[in-house]
């Protein structure tokens, strides 16, 4: 077992500490947020006052944090944790950001020999619950090798992409897609209920047939039709909305920079940036998008 740190305890990042408790690792945890922070301390964890001491005697330190610019505030520079981290520290970031950053992080651990991956994850609020993750890792083969039994704790499926910002490009597509087939799931269910078919029902149909997808499968924005879903509990995250808006708008940016055609993405986004921006909905989980092919 590892004695970790753990730095930033939000909807997805307070459960992943605690299936890392409960797999037997040390913790010590840091978030501005005093209430999440005695959380974990409930469950077993140490608390720190500053990130700077939480990874105080860490040989692993994982950080789960909203933004690209917050992650590169974490760790670079005179007082990031990079340079104060012990040598042979393996650091582990699972935040959804731009592949630049998540490469200029990586570079400069690498520099100062420690081995650090950008290990964003999949699966949302209930998977990072259960401890079924995703992990898509950009990194050196020798930090992937180091990061599995650490990962494995929290996840299920756990995969490496590339070298340094591999794990950002690979979630980046990923999300994409999600988008796209959500969008395209909630158009033809609600075709359908217009046209008086039963949603769940036609939900039958389609997930035998060839319009299946991962939305149909585990994720049906209709309410009622599954009962464990954000749709039958009034839309509650889950992923939320502006979640959502913010990881297509990476891909549009990467898009332009790579010179890529993501037309469907880029339809996608828009829907996404007209829904999030009514009142509360950029908080409602992502599904409820189903609701703009109502009127």
């Amino acid at each position: 077992m590892s004695s970790i740190a753990f730095i930033g305890l939000g909807n997805m990042g307070g459960p992943m500490a605690a299936n890392l408790l409960k797999a037997g690792h040390s913790l010590t945890v840091f978030d501005l947020s005093q209430s999440a922070m005695q959380a974990l301390a409930e469950q077993g964890a140490q608390c720190a006052s500053t990130a700077e001491a939480a990874i105080d005697g860490a040989e692993v330190i994982l950080s789960m944090l909203p933004a690209g610019k917050h992650v590169a505030g974490l760790y670079l520079g005179e007082a990031g944790l990079i340079a104060k981290a012990q040598k042979g520290t393996l650091i582990l970031d699972c935040s959804t950001i731009d592949a630049e950053t998540a490469r200029e992080v990586g570079a400069a651990a690498e520099a100062a020999g420690l081995d650090m991956l950008d290990a964003p994850v999949s699966g949302g609020v209930k998977a990072a619950q259960a401890g079924t993750l995703a992990f898509m890792c950009g990194g050196s083969e020798a930090g992937f090798a180091r990061a599995e039994k650490i990962l494995a704790g929290m996840g299920k499926k756990i995969f490496h992409a590339g070298d340094h910002g591999a794990g950002q490009i690979a979630k980046m597509c990923n999300n994409m897609l999600l988008a796209v087939h959500m969008v395209g799931t909630a158009e033809a269910l609600q075709l359908g209920l217009n046209n008086g078919l039963d949603a769940s029902v036609l939900s039958e149909i389609m997930k035998n047939s060839s319009g299946d997808n991962w939305s149909l499968q585990n994720y049906n924005p209709v309410p009622g039709v599954m009962p464990a879903t954000p749709a039958s509990n009034d839309y509650q995250p889950g992923f939320m909305a502006q979640l959502m808006l913010k990881d297509l708008g990476l891909a549009m940016e990467n898009s332009l920079k790579t010179q890529s055609a993501v037309p469907m993405g880029a339809l996608a986004r828009s829907l996404y940036a007209s829904f999030a921006g009514k009142d509360g909905n950029a908080q409602r989980d992502f599904s409820a998008i189903i609701e703009m092919m109502q009127s």
